[in-house]
C-alpha cells in the first residue's frame, strides 16, 4: 500500500467518515456514484469495485459488460457538509475504469485525457487549463417543457443583493476550496440569475476533475439556498447562454512553451501552431465541445458566443483569443478557447482541444492573419470572402464534421468516437421529431 493510500484510510478513522463516494464519468459527461464503507475501502484499492458497464452510456456491450472502478487515492477529499443525520462526514474520490484483467477501459472518458497527455508528454509538454464556468440560478426546474424562472434581476458584474440566494457565490467558493479547489474569480454574468466562477489555472486532468466536482458541489449548494443551478447552455431565448471559455498553455518544464518576447502579442512559433491546429479542426470538434442540441441555439450568428473560425487579440468575437492582461510575463502568455460551453464533458473537451494543438505544432501549421475586426455580425457570404469558415449552426453538421474527421477517431479512440456518434445522432433524430411549442404557436393557428 502506497502512502496516499495509507493517508486516505488513517483520515478516514480520525474524521469518523462513515462513507465513501467513488466517482467516475460517462462517456456523455454524467457523473456517476458508488458509495462504500470505510472497512471496504482497503479492498476497493487492491482490487476494485466491480459493477455492470452495460448499464453505463458507452462503456459496454452486454456481452462484456464486466468493469472494475479503482479509487484514485490522489483525489481523496472530505465533502464539506455533515450528511442528513448531521453526525459525520463523507468523502469522496475519483476513479479509473478498468477491464477485469486491470487493462484500461477504452471508453473511460479519464483515459481519454490520459492518453492525449501522454502524447504531450511525449513532445515534451505539460498542458495547463484555466476555465470561466458560467451557469444559470433559477426558482427551480420545470419539468413541463415551461421557461424557467432567473433567480435574480442582476447583469454583468452586478453587486445588488437580491431576494433570493444572496450567499450563493461565496458559500459556492468556500465548499469549493474546503474541497482544495482554487477559485482565481467570480461575479454576475451579463443574465439575469447567470453566474461565472473562474478556477485557477491546473494541470488538464486535475482540472478536468475539478469541474466535475464543480457542478455537483454548484447544484448542492444552490439546493441549500433555495434555488436551482443548471449548466444547460442555452436556457433563454432572450438571454445570453453560458460557456465555458478556457484558457490554455504548454509548458517545456519550467518554461512557457507559448510564450516569446520578441514576436507580436509575444506568441512563440509553438504556440501560433498549436492556434492553427485548434482553428483547422475547431469544425470537426465542435460536436465534443459542444455536445448537446441547445449548444448550437449558443452558438448562432449575430450572437456572442464565437461562431467565425477565426483568431484575435482583444477580439471576444474570435474562436481563439490571445490575452494581454500581463505583458510581459511570460508564465501568463496562453490562449483562450471561446467556443466550449458549460455543459461539455472536460476530460474529452480537453483531449481534442489539446490533440488538435498538437496535432498543428506536429506537422508545422501556419496561423493565419488575426481578425481584429468584429466578425460576430458578418454573413456567411462575407465570411467566406475574408476566408473564416463558420462553426456548424446544428449538432447534425457537427456530426458530419466529426464523424468524417480521422483526428477525432484517433484522440478518442474508435469505442468512444462510435459510440459518442451512434448516440448524438439518436439526439438529433428525437429532436427533428419533435414538434416544438414554436412551431404550435407560430404555424397552428394560421396554417
Amino acid at each position: 500500500m502506497d502512502r496516499q493510500q495509507e493517508f486516505v484510510l488513517r483520515t478516514l478513522d480520525e474524521r469518523d467518515i462513515r462513507f465513501v463516494r467513488l466517482w467516475f464519468t460517462d462517456v456523455l459527461g454524467y457523473l456517476k456514484s458508488v458509495a462504500i464503507a470505510p472497512a471496504e475501502l482497503e479492498g476497493a484499492f487492491a482490487e476494485g469495485i466491480g459493477f455492470d458497464g452495460s448499464s453505463i452510456e458507452g462503456f459496454s456491450r452486454v456481452y462484456e459488460s464486466d468493469m472494475v472502478a479503482k479509487p484514485d487515492p490522489s483525489t481523496f477529499q472530505v465533502l464539506p457538509w455533515e450528511t442528513a443525520e448531521g453526525d459525520h462526514y463523507s468523502a469522496r474520490m475519483l476513479c479509473d475504469i478498468t477491464m477485469p484483467d486491470g487493462t484500461p477501459s477504452w471508453a473511460d472518458p479519464r483515459h481519454v485525457l490520459r492518453r492525449a497527455l501522454s502524447r504531450a508528454a511525449e513532445a515534451g509538454f505539460t498542458c495547463y487549463v484555466h476555465p470561466e464556468i458560467e451557469f444559470y440560478l433559477l426558482r427551480g426546474l420545470p419539468d413541463d417543457g415551461s421557461a424557467p424562472v432567473p433567480a435574480d434581476t442582476g447583469g454583468y458584474f452586478d453587486q445588488a443583493s437580491h431576494d433570493v440566494a444572496p450567499h450563493f457565490r461565496r458559500r459556492s467558493i468556500e465548499a469549493l476550496e474546503a474541497m482544495g479547489i482554487s477559485v482565481e474569480f467570480s461575479h454576475h454574468e451579463g443574465g439575469p440569475g447567470q453566474q461565472e466562477i473562474d478556477l485557477r489555472y491546473a494541470d488538464a486532468l486535475s482540472m478536468a476533475d475539478n469541474i466535475m466536482t464543480f457542478r455537483y458541489l454548484v447544484k448542492e449548494v444552490a439546493i441549500t439556498q433555495g434555488v436551482r443551478a443548471s449548466f444547460m447552455p442555452k436556457p433563454f431565448t432572450e438571454h445570453p447562454g453560458s460557456a465555458m471559455h478556457t484558457h490554455i498553455s504548454l509548458f517545456e518544464g519550467d518554461q512557457n512553451a507559448f510564450h516569446d518576447a520578441s514576436e507580436p502579442y509575444e506568441l512563440s512559433k509553438t504556440g501560433k501552431a498549436f492556434v492553427a491546429g485548434v482553428l483547422r479542426h475547431a469544425r470537426e470538434m465542435s460536436a465534443v465541445t459542444n455536445q448537446f442540441v441547445n449548444s448550437y441555439k449558443r452558438l448562432v450568428v449575430g450572437g456572442e458566443a464565437p461562431t467565425a473560425v477565426c483568431w484575435g487579440h482583444a477580439n471576444r468575437s474570435a474562436l481563439v483569443r490571445v490575452p494581454m492582461y500581463s505583458p510581459g510575463k511570460a508564465s501568463s502568455r496562453r490562449v483562450e478557447v471561446r467556443s466550449l460551453d458549460s455543459a461539455a464533458n472536460p476530460y474529452l473537451a480537453y483531449a481534442v482541444i489539446l490533440g488538435a494543438g498538437l496535432k498543428g505544432i506536429a506537422e508545422g501549421y501556419e496561423l493565419p492573419p488575426a481578425a481584429e475586426d468584429n466578425v460576430w455580425s458578418l454573413t456567411e457570404g462575407e465570411r467566406r470572402a475574408m476566408g473564416y469558415q463558420t462553426l456548424p449552426q446544428n449538432l447534425d453538421g457537427a456530426l458530419q464534421a466529426f464523424e468524417q474527421s480521422d483526428l477525432m477517431a484517433e484522440i478518442l479512440g474508435e469505442h468512444v468516437f462510435d459510440f459518442f456518434l451512434r448516440n448524438k445522432r439518436q439526439e438529433w433524430d428525437a429532436y427533428r421529431r419533435n414538434v416544438t411549442p414554436y412551431e404550435l404557436r407560430t404555424y397552428l393557428p394560421t396554417l
